[in-house]
């Protein structure tokens, strides 16, 4: 009884009497998402609840992103970041308060819109820290830095927040966290991966070009899908030959295009691949080899024309956490929530431009909160079957416990940043 004790932490003061409103701004979250850099409504929301809690508040940043400053005496200045923007996915939960929205993609097209990411979670719980943090200011002293921050998805708002001048126009943090659900971990608990914890991440176009001629007719032809299929088989050698096996990569390549008919060889073959690793010069030797293996094989081929290679510009970098930051971080979030809630976890190949934060200079650590409630966890896990993912028109979380669990872990967190220079007792 006393271990059981010991392990487990009293809630957070004030969440059981925040949690209705945070709720509630939860499900209307849910059931209004918006595209990539389209947030206007989110981001109203939630500048609106910072305002309510005593912020300065300046929206706009980065196209559609919040700043939200808290000053409160001298003391280190902690960001605390969400993401705002939803994906491309019709939600199939079923849920009684299910997203039904739909709306027009930058290409113009209409499609389905869903919170299939968990930002919805991550949005309330940065605003129940927040209103937390700006409740207990007796509590703390410093600078409290909330940033809403537009377009993770299509990896490209922190890099527009920074670009407007996140650390030059407001203080620039000393430390920055964030947090993220996952359903691979069970409600409740909470995991820091230090050192590399998601990937670089990079999209890559290759067009081979040969010339089409009649199916019947092979030897009248340069045949761009042989070519291609030959090259996908040579790409498998990048990782598995080229590369240290203590160095995680990935390619892999999820798209093949080419011809139209059984009879026709056509003119062209193009195919797109997803490069991923930890570190930044393997990512590089990867890029690299998958133009030369492309060129290779199509000059083996007899093609008179080299591929086209082309690499996506809006690439996402390798999620570092500080390595002392996240020791701290990992041992105030034991003594908040319950040593028994801070579990392992492993590295992961998904991405996320939180990552540009801490590349900017600033210690950064990003916190893995569980969704899963842990008796579907431990079914799934016994069975073989994987629960809904993240980006799946299935998933959902375990929604009070997921919030309450981000909240606390956000809290706790800034506190722990800020006790350094804590008041004195009265």
């Amino acid at each position: 009884m006393l271990i059981a004790l010991l392990l487990a932490a009293a809630p957070l003061p004030g969440l059981d009497k925040l949690y209705p409103d945070l709720d509630s701004l939860y499900l209307d979250l849910h059931q209004s998402p918006e595209l990539s850099f389209h947030e206007e409504k989110s981001a109203a929301k939630v500048a609106d609840k910072l305002r309510r809690a005593g912020f300065e508040v300046t929206t706009g940043v980065g196209k559609t992103g919040v700043v939200g400053l808290l000053r409160n005496g001298p003391g280190p200045t902690v960001m605390l970041r969400t993401d705002l923007d939803a994906l491309p996915v019709l939600e199939k939960t079923g849920l009684s308060f299910a997203s039904k929205v739909t709306a027009r993609n930058d290409a113009g097209e209409t499609v389905p819109v869903m919170h299939a990411c968990g930002h919805d979670v991550h949005m309330t719980s940065w605003v129940g820290a927040a209103t937390l943090l700006a409740q207990q200011r007796d509590q703390w002293h410093g600078t409290l830095i909330m940033v809403g921050q537009p377009a993770e998805e299509t990896v490209g708002g922190a890099t527009a927040m920074l670009g407007e001048g996140l650390y030059k126009k407001w203080p620039k943090p000393d430390y920055a966290v964030a947090v993220h659900d996952t359903p691979d971990i069970a409600s409740g608990s909470v995991a820091i991966v230090p050192g590399p914890a998601l990937a670089n991440v990079d999209t890559v176009e290759i067009t081979i070009h040969g010339r089409g001629s009649h199916g019947a007719k092979p030897q009248a032809s340069i045949d761009p899908i042989v070519i291609a299929a030959s090259t996908v088989l040579r790409l498998q050698t990048i990782v598995s030959r080229e590369l240290n096996p203590l160095d995680p990569a990935v390619v892999t390549v999820g798209s093949i295009h080419a011809g139209t008919k059984s009879n026709i060889i056509p003119d062209e073959a193009k195919l797109q691949i997803t490069v991923r690793s930890y570190k930044d010069e393997v990512q590089k030797h990867i890029l690299t080899s998958i133009a030369r293996i492309a060129k290779a094989e199509a000059a083996a081929a007899g093609a008179t024309q080299e591929p086209t290679v082309w690499i996506d510009p809006h690439n996402a970098h390798a999620t570092v956490n500080d390595p002392a930051l996240s020791q701290r971080l990992s041992a105030a979030l034991a003594r908040g929530l319950g040593a028994a809630s801070v579990v392992e976890f492993s590295p992961q190949m998904v991405a996320e431009d939180f990552s540009e934060y801490g590349r900017a200079g600033v210690p950064a650590v990003l916190i893995w909160v569980g969704a899963s409630p842990e008796a579907k966890l431990a079914q799934s896990r016994a069975s073989g079957t994987p629960l809904p993912s993240l980006h799946s028109s299935g998933f959902f979380p375990d929604r009070e416990r997921t919030i309450r669990t981000a909240v606390s872990a956000l809290t706790y967190s800034a506190l722990d940043l800020f006790s350094a220079h804590a008041p004195a007792p009265r």
